[in-house]
């Protein structure tokens, strides 16, 4: 195990054994609220990209992602270098990569496939940072040559200080339970520039629940434990918001946050309950480099 990864669970054991994270003793909780940030443009294009016909089937998601509120708040720009961490199927390359494809650059970042036990995701991994570009192509229309993709822990130095935005869409949680976090979120901040901002979506679990639960192997973390975890990183938290926040979702799921949709990992066991919940409820937040 990692040093780093060592010194993150034993600083999340603590919050949660000590009651830190349920009662909000920490400096970070007292954030600014969403109206304190403003935009630093105009959003051109994004309503039609959000729009395109490629987004047929991804839209059915939209009222769980809030997909352009979202992206509002971490204020994401055409002109940007996006980078987005693990797109795995494609949903949100599907809206940055033709959004920033003109006038920015998307890039695409993941942990090398060995970095997971699970064998699906390994074999899903294998070359992807040679065939990524060629998918984003296949599926958004944007050129291949127009796309870069790295794994975590070869980005190049020419690619640190670039990147205006970097999206971590639900993924914090395996990067703790596979013990990356270190050498994948420092990777990350080197791409970032000085300017720059990090947007985190993040399954949330209730504030008293146990460490048990909430060490990334049931998908969802305490809100300011992911906090913590960015902070031991080197980020600093600016703002956070209650956009993808689902109330419904009790958040204390036997089989973790893949029992609602869309794994229903219990199958037809009481799916129809699970369908009215809806997807997880999600702490959104963004972050910038600390000084």
């Amino acid at each position: 195990m990692r040093i780093a990864t060592l010194a993150l669970s034993t600083l999340l054991f603590f919050f949660a054994t000590t009651g830190c994270a349920a009662t909000g003793e920490r400096a970070s909780d007292a954030t600014p609220p969403v109206s304190a940030r403003g935009a630093s443009g105009s959003f051109d294009g994004l309503s039609e990209v959000l729009a395109h016909e490629r987004r047929a089937e991804d839209r059915a998601r939209d009222p769980y992602r809030n997909p352009e509120a979202t992206l509002r708040f971490f204020d994401v720009q055409p002109n940007h270098t996006v980078v987005e961490y693990a797109p795995g199927g494609g949903w949100y390359t599907r809206i940055l990569a033709p959004y920033v494809g003109e006038n920015g650059q998307y890039v695409a970042v993941v942990f090398a496939g060995e970095e997971t036990p699970i064998e699906r995701i390994q074999k899903a991994l294998e070359g992807w940072d040679e065939t990524m570009p060629g998918r984003v192509e296949e599926m958004t229309g944007v050129p291949a040559s127009k796309v870069k993709a790295y794994f975590g822990r070869s980005i190049p130095e020419a690619a640190h200080g670039t990147a205006d935005r970097i999206l971590i869409p639900r993924m914090l949680h395996n990067l703790l339970r596979w013990e990356i976090a270190d050498q994948e979120l420092l990777a990350l901040r080197k791409m970032l520039k000085d300017d720059g901002l990090v947007g985190v979506v993040q399954h949330r679990a209730p504030a008293d629940a146990p460490y048990s639960y909430t060490d990334g192997n049931k998908g969802y973390l305490h809100e300011a434990d992911v906090v913590a975890m960015m902070e031991l990183y080197g980020f600093s938290l600016v703002a956070k918001s209650e956009i993808n926040a689902n109330p419904k979702d009790p958040a204390n799921h036997e089989a973790g946050v893949w029992t609602l949709p869309p794994s229903y990992r219990l199958g037809d066991t009481d799916k129809e309950k699970y369908a009215a919940i809806g997807e997880s409820d999600r702490a959104t937040l963004l972050f910038k480099k600390a000084e």
